[in-house]
């Protein structure tokens, strides 16, 4: 991380270090593909009332795996 990270925001600079990680590991297109698969995982897991609590954290790493991945 470069420069002072004010604590309230660290823990989404680690979650945006962990999926720069997983691009760099993986490459572009097999990220973003992850980020689908990851989504539909959570989107399924949401229509579930009782996991909703892990698909809504499943669903936003997947959008911002397969934003990584975009951009």
């Amino acid at each position: 991380m470069s420069g002072k990270t004010p604590l309230l925001l660290w823990p989404f600079v680690a979650l945006w270090n962990v999926l720069t990680f997983i691009l760099s590991l993986t490459g572009r297109l097999v990220a973003a593909i992850v980020g689908l698969v990851v989504m539909i995982v959570g989107i399924l897991l949401t229509v579930t009332v009782f996991a909703a609590p892990v698909g809504i954290p499943l669903i936003i790493i997947g959008l911002l795996l397969m934003v990584r991945g975009i951009f």
